[in-house]
């Protein structure tokens, strides 16, 4: 009996140091992997290294003969210049919008300047000119949170609360923003603002959008009408309420008694028409203000500029294009001799 709590100190100590065993093989499980993972990498660099050791003048002369013919290039093609405009698509015809341009980019990439020409409403010389036409968006996170707030204005209570700003943003495209850029690179630094009425134009003769355009012209006068009407029948009760109490302050008084709660009744009468007032004349200054930022299908916020912009910068030069350029053609085509090759001596195993 005095030998059982030793048999059991040894049985608990036993069970510790086997407990401490798998902890101390499990990490060393997890540092053995992460070390075979620095190993492979380690292994595919040193590869690679020597890949590029033995190919190094197949290499080396890719970048250099792709530097020496880039800056040739520089040299002797004419400059590129870039021209941008920012337009706000109205009656939802941004789609339009970028169709349009996508439609002018493919025809300036298939250097289709007859037909260029005809679309922008500018010559063939200068359609040639043209190469490229892109459309982005333009918004910052200001921006954003008001497009995020007239849209949960729109939604009933229910939606709202299943809907976060976070939501929203990840399923924000570009079709959604209120701003709109669209730039034109060309050789020609005029040729963008010939083309910038065709551009508007295109999306202006839509028989669909200049219907809305119509139908929201006629509801903003009607809307107006109804203000002015109201702010008239307000302008009458007014009158009216000034007239009586005028009267009633002619009608001789009887002693000494004052009808308090009459005239307070009275003020808070008068006073709530002035604020419904004031309400109608807010309305009214929102409404000339969607007027005017809906009196075009679409409105030109920022012009095509007079002249573009000349393209520069290193990374937009043959002189860092072409090397790039070379350089992984020459690691791709020696990238498949080098399978071939292993692919031959696997046969041969």
């Amino acid at each position: 009996m005095a030998d059982q709590p030793v048999n059991q100190n040894n049985s608990d100590e036993i069970d510790l140091g086997q407990l401490f065993q798998m902890i101390g093989r499990g990490f060393q499980k997890f540092f053995n992997f992460i070390g075979s993972i620095f190993k492979g990498i380690f292994h595919l660099a040193m590869l690679f290294l020597i890949f590029v050791q033995k190919n190094i003048i197949v290499i080396g002369a890719a970048v250099i003969i792709g530097g020496v013919g880039g800056f040739i290039l520089d040299k002797t093609l004419p400059e590129k210049y870039i021209s941008r405009m920012v337009v706000e698509p109205n009656f939802n015809s941004v789609q339009q919008l970028y169709n349009n341009v996508a439609f002018y980019n493919d025809l300036a990439d298939a250097k289709d300047s007859v037909a260029l020409a005809t679309a922008l409403n500018i010559t063939e010389h200068e359609a040639a000119s043209v190469k490229e036409i892109f459309t982005d968006s333009y918004s910052d996170e200001n921006q954003k949170i008001k497009l995020f707030d007239e849209f949960i204005r729109e939604l009933d209570t229910t939606t709202v609360k299943a809907i976060d700003y976070e939501n929203y943003l990840e399923n924000f495209n570009s079709l959604d923003a209120r701003f709109h850029q669209i730039s034109v690179i060309s050789t020609d630094n005029k040729v963008a603002k010939k083309a910038q009425p065709a551009i508007i134009n295109s999306i202006a003769v839509n028989q669909y959008f200049k219907l809305q355009k119509r139908i929201n012209d006629e509801n903003l006068d009607l809307q107006e009408e109804i203000y002015k009407n109201q702010l008239a029948e307000i302008d009458s009760l007014q009158s009216l309420y000034k007239t009586v109490m005028v009267k009633e302050a002619d009608k001789p008084m009887q002693g000494t008694n004052i009808n308090l709660a009459e005239s307070s009744e009275s003020q808070g009468r008068e006073l709530e028409l002035v604020q419904e007032k004031d309400v109608l004349k807010e309305k009214l200054v929102a409404l000339n203000k969607e007027r005017a930022n809906k009196s075009t299908i679409v409105n030109v916020i920022s012009d095509f500029p007079t002249r573009g912009v000349e393209l520069k910068g290193f990374w937009n030069s043959y002189k860092f294009l072409l090397p790039i350029l070379l350089l992984a053609l020459a690691l791709g085509v020696l990238a498949l001799l080098e399978l071939n090759r292993y692919l031959k001596t696997y046969n041969q195993k």
